[in-house]
């Protein structure tokens, strides 16, 4: 019985530290298109108070978030070649170049799937230059696959190309296309990369059980807006 009781204080314990550091994966994410500075204000003083890992904020409020976040040790992220990624590179990398210049210090782009469904070798060239820019400046690159519009054999060879092309974090989803992560599609994605490459599920993601999923499945940032709830739903967990 002693050796029981033991066994479920243990369990108790490794339960309560996961649900204590769930914070740290999460990005609170607004990216609406009705979103206003009232919103940013919000989720900025949010992820201040919850400690989450970062935010995520449209390309015209990265500033003002940086404002708000000071030296606050959240990470600031914002998209660029969002939600399409059929911009040309030179839009990329000028958007990156502004994010940059705002205060942020990871962008997340929207790979090409259109040329890559093309079967056309821009998709490489396109993240590895987002990524040398990037890179240059000591900031982090994730790339959305959108995996909505993949098979498994699509998701494998997306991020086979992410990984050669310099990607930080390879993402599942922009939140925007017919569905979002889904919990085999990041353990597709995770048996595919290397432990150097992270993975952002983002996309539908608003409780507590699917975080733990997606983080059990192999993801290293979750992408919400539902960041809050989220956290409260641990705490009385």
């Amino acid at each position: 019985m002693f050796r029981i009781l033991i066994d479920v204080l243990k369990l108790e314990f490794h339960k309560s530290k996961k649900m204590q550091n769930i914070n740290q994966y999460i990005e609170h994410t607004i990216l609406k298109a009705n979103t206003t500075h009232k919103d940013i204000d919000r989720i900025v003083q949010e992820a201040l108070e919850y400690q989450f890992k970062g935010i995520c904020v449209p390309p015209f409020w990265v500033k003002k978030a940086r404002n708000g976040l000071g030296d606050g040790d959240v990470q600031l992220v914002t998209v660029s070649g969002f939600p399409f990624g059929y911009n040309k590179t030179e839009t990329k990398v000028f958007e990156i170049e502004e994010a940059i210049r705002d205060g942020a210090d990871e962008v997340d782009i929207v790979w090409n799937l259109s040329a890559y469904n093309s079967e056309m070798n821009w998709v490489k060239l396109d993240i590895a230059r987002c990524a040398d820019v990037l890179h240059d400046h000591g900031k982090y690159l994730k790339v959305i696959l959108e995996t909505a519009y993949l098979t498994k054999e699509g998701i494998e060879a997306g991020c086979q190309i992410c990984k050669d092309a310099g990607a930080d974090f390879v993402k599942t989803s922009t939140g925007f296309a017919h569905e979002g992560a889904k919990v085999d599609n990041v353990k597709t994605m995770r048996a595919a990369l290397p432990s150097s490459v992270g993975i952002k599920a983002a996309g539908g993601i608003k409780d507590l059980e699917t975080t733990v999923a997606m983080i059990k499945a192999g993801a290293d940032r979750i992408g919400t807006s539902s960041g809050v709830a989220i956290i409260e739903e641990a705490k009385a967990t």
